[in-house]
C-alpha cells in the first residue's frame, strides 16, 4: 500500500522528534497570537510586557519539556522491562504500576507478565531437573538423535549398554554407535543383539518429537534378558525352597523311623510287640512316601499343563456338573447369565472344581455354605465362587506353588486354576467378601466367539 508523503516523513523520524513537533504545533497558535500583538502595537512593548512575555515563553518551554519527559520516560521504562523479558531476566519490576491509570495499567500488566514468566520458568527448571534425575536413575537405556542422526542425549544406562563415556559419545552419529539398525526398526520391536555392554534380547522402542523446530528421534532400549534371568532366579529360589521344605517333611520322618526300626530289629531278644512296632513304622514310611508321591504328581501336573483346546462351551451345564461333584455340602447355583463361548471345557471344569473344593474346605468348619454365579458384560465373563468361611487372613502366598495351610493339602489347586485362567487370556483373584464373612474367588475370561 502506498503511503502519503506526510506518513513517509513521520515514519522516518523517531517518536521523540514527532512528540516535539506536535508540541511545537500545539504552541503555534500562541506564537501567532503573540506575533499579532507585536504587530498591532507597532513592534514596541513596554519593558513590563516584554518581561512578562519572556517569562511566559520560558514557562511554556519548560512545561513542554516536562510534558515530553512525562510521555517519554514511561516508554523508556517499558522498553527496559521488555528488553529484560527478552533477555530472560524476570526480576525487574516497573514502579508506579497502578490500576485506573493508562500508563500504570500497562506497567502493571508487564509486571504481571514478568512474574508469570518467572513462575513458568521455575516450574520448567524444576520439571527438567526431575526429568534429568529420573532419566539418570532409570535402568533403561535412553538415546536422543537429531535430524542428522547425531546423538544429543544419553543416560548412564545407555553409556553402560554401549560401553562409552557420555561426554565423548555426544555428537557422534548412530552408525558409529552401532545404533543405526535401531533407528530403522518399526516403532516397537524385540531383537537379539550384542552390544559392548552385554548381549541378549532387547525391547527397542522408537518415537519422534520436535525440538527447536527440528525433528528428533527418541530411542528406548530395555534389556529383557536380565529381567527374565532375575525372574527365573527368583522362581528357582521359590521352587527350591518349597521342594526342600516338602522333601525334608517327608524324608526326615522316613529317616528317623528307619533308624528306629533298625535299632528295634537289632535287639536280642526281640520284644513281644515288635511286629506291631514294625507295622506302625512301615505305615509311617508308606504314608510319607505316598505324600511325597502326591507332591511330585502335583508338580508334574503344573509342569505339563497343555495349551487349552478350545471349543463351544455352554456354561450352565458345566457348572451343574461341577457343583454335583462336591459331596460334603450342597453348593447353591445362583444367577448364570452367560452366552456360549470358546474355551477348553476340561481345563475350565478342573479349575472350577478346585475353586469349589477350596470354598467347601473354608465353609465346612464354620457351618457355612458355598454358592456359584456367573455374569457377563458382553466382552468378559465373570464366574464367582463364594464361601461363608472366615475369609482370607493373608494373600501373599495364595498362588505360591505347593504352599498350603490345610492338612494333607497339595498346594497346587489355586496355582493350577490361575494357570488355566491365564491360558485362556483371563485372570483369577481371591478377596474377602464385602457383604459378610467369607471369600470370593473371581474367575474372569474373555468371551470369544463359540466354534467347534
Amino acid at each position: 500500500m502506498d503511503r502519503s508523503p506526510s506518513d513517509r516523513w513521520s515514519a522516518g523520524i523517531g517518536f521523540d522528534q514527532r512528540l516535539l513537533a506536535d508540541i511545537a504545533l500545539l504552541l503555534l497558535p500562541l506564537a501567532l497570537l503573540c506575533g499579532a500583538c507585536w504587530w498591532r502595537y507597532g513592534g514596541t512593548l513596554d519593558p513590563l510586557d516584554t518581561l512578562l512575555l519572556a517569562l511566559a515563553s520560558l514557562a511554556t518551554v519548560l512545561l513542554a519539556a516536562r510534558l515530553r519527559h512525562r510521555v517519554v520516560f514511561p516508554l523508556f521504562t517499558l522498553s527496559n522491562l521488555l528488553e529484560a523479558l527478552r533477555e530472560g531476566d524476570y526480576s525487574l519490576r516497573g514502579s508506579r504500576a497502578r490500576r485506573g491509570d493508562p500508563v500504570g495499567d500497562v506497567i502493571w500488566e508487564v509486571n504481571a507478565l514478568s512474574q508469570t514468566l518467572r513462575d513458568q520458568r521455575l516450574r520448567v527448571e524444576e520439571a527438567s531437573a526431575l526429568l534429568g534425575k529420573v532419566i539418570a536413575a532409570i535402568d533403561i537405556a535412553i538415546f536422543s538423535f537429531d535430524d542428522q542422526r547425531r546423538l544429543r542425549l544419553i543416560n548412564p544406562a545407555g553409556e553402560r549398554l554401549l560401553g562409552v563415556d557420555g561426554r565423548d559419545a555426544l555428537g557422534r552419529d548412530a552408525a558409529t554407535l552401532d545404533l543405526e539398525f535401531a533407528l530403522s526398526l518399526p516403532d516397537a520391536a524385540v531383537v537379539a543383539r550384542a552390544f559392548a555392554g552385554g548381549s541378549g534380547r532387547f525391547d527397542i522402542r522408537r518415537t519422534g518429537f520436535r525440538e527447536g523446530g527440528r525433528p528428533h528421534e527418541l530411542l528406548v532400549v530395555s534389556d529383557l534378558s536380565r529381567a527374565l534371568r532375575e525372574e527365573e532366579r527368583q522362581a528357582w529360589q521359590r521352587l527350591i525352597r518349597v521342594l526342600g521344605h516338602e522333601l525334608n517333611n517327608s524324608l526326615a520322618p522316613i529317616k528317623s523311623m528307619a533308624a528306629t526300626l533298625s535299632q528295634l530289629l537289632a535287639r536280642e531278644p526281640l520284644p513281644g510287640d515288635w511286629r506291631d512296632d514294625v507295622h506302625g513304622g512301615l505305615k509311617v514310611i508308606g504314608d510319607r512316601a505316598e505324600a511325597l508321591n502326591r507332591f511330585m504328581t502335583g508338580y508334574a501336573t503344573l509342569a505339563r499343563l497343555p495349551p487349552p483346546r478350545k471349543r463351544t462351551v455352554e456354561l450352565k451345564p458345566l457348572l451343574q456338573r461341577v457343583i454335583g461333584i462336591e459331596p460334603r455340602l450342597p453348593v447353591q447355583l445362583l444367577e448364570v447369565d452367560a452366552p456360549a463361548f470358546a474355551a477348553d471345557p476340561d481345563q475350565l471344569e478342573q479349575a472350577l472344581i478346585n475353586l469349589v473344593k477350596n470354598a467347601a474346605d473354608a465353609a465346612l468348619p464354620q457351618g457355612g455354605g458355598v454358592a456359584v454365579r456367573a455374569v457377563h458384560d458382553g466382552r468378559r465373563l465373570t464366574i464367582e465362587v463364594l464361601d461363608e468361611g472366615l475369609g482370607l487372613s493373608g494373600s501373599d502366598n495364595l498362588f505360591v506353588p505347593f504352599f498350603t495351610t490345610k492338612p494333607g493339602g497339595s498346594g497346587i489347586g489355586l496355582v493350577l486354576a490361575r494357570q488355566i485362567a491365564e491360558g485362556h487370556g483371563g485372570t483369577l483373584r481371591l478377596e474377602n467378601r464385602s457383604d459378610r464373612s467369607g471369600c470370593v474367588a473371581r474367575l474372569q475370561l474373555p468371551i470369544e466367539p463359540a466354534h467347534d
